[in-house]
């Protein structure tokens, strides 16, 4: 499956199940650094990223689909999502940094993790407000610390479970947060 391999340096790429795209700064072995259009470089394997073509943006659930729909046999396709869950209002939560803040210059990862954190607690206490059932938390894989403390700030609560979010639809990334309205 050499589809992929095509990626130089200076090409446009986006990762693969992560909201992030970038420019191609560098290549070794199968690792590409990328540089973020807030000039943040991050490295991801090859085999995750995506050359962009022109100014067409792939949304990153399109892209999910795709590598899905690579993996399974052809079968007739039936609609995925069940009416029922499509009625429960959900909200979803991007914690990845960059949609926190529009440079991360000067930031230590620990003011990182605290304004993710932070974030997800004024976001969950809105959602409890407003009566919302679910919530989905997208962390990014990462190092997994996020996951780690969400999970500790969700435990503090005794109204809320909280399991992986769907991973079809984000990958390993994501925890969903289930809320449990009292009255």
């Amino acid at each position: 499956m050499g589809h992929r391999e095509g990626i130089t340096i200076g090409d446009r790429v986006e990762v693969l199940d992560e909201a992030i795209s970038g420019k191609v700064e560098a290549i070794s072995d199968n690792t590409a650094t990328i540089v973020t259009p807030e000039g943040f470089p991050m490295q991801f394997p090859i085999t995750e990223l995506v050359k962009i073509s022109g100014d067409i943006r792939v949304s990153n659930f399109e892209v999910s689909q795709v590598k899905k729909e690579k993996e399974l046999p052809k079968r007739k396709t039936a609609p995925t999502t069940k009416p029922k869950q499509r009625n429960a209002p959900k909200m979803e939560v991007d914690l990845h940094i960059h949609q926190l803040v529009k440079s991360t210059k000067g930031l230590e990862k620990f003011d990182m993790l605290n304004l993710q954190l932070e974030t997800a607690k004024r976001q969950l206490d809105f959602a409890i407000s407003k009566r919302i059932q679910k919530v989905v938390f997208i962390h990014g894989v990462g190092e997994g610390i996020l996951k780690e403390e969400l999970y500790y700030l969700f435990n503090k609560y005794d109204n809320i479970k909280c399991y992986d979010a769907d991973y079809q639809k984000y990958g390993l990334g994501a925890t969903e947060v289930y809320i449990f309205q009292n009255g």
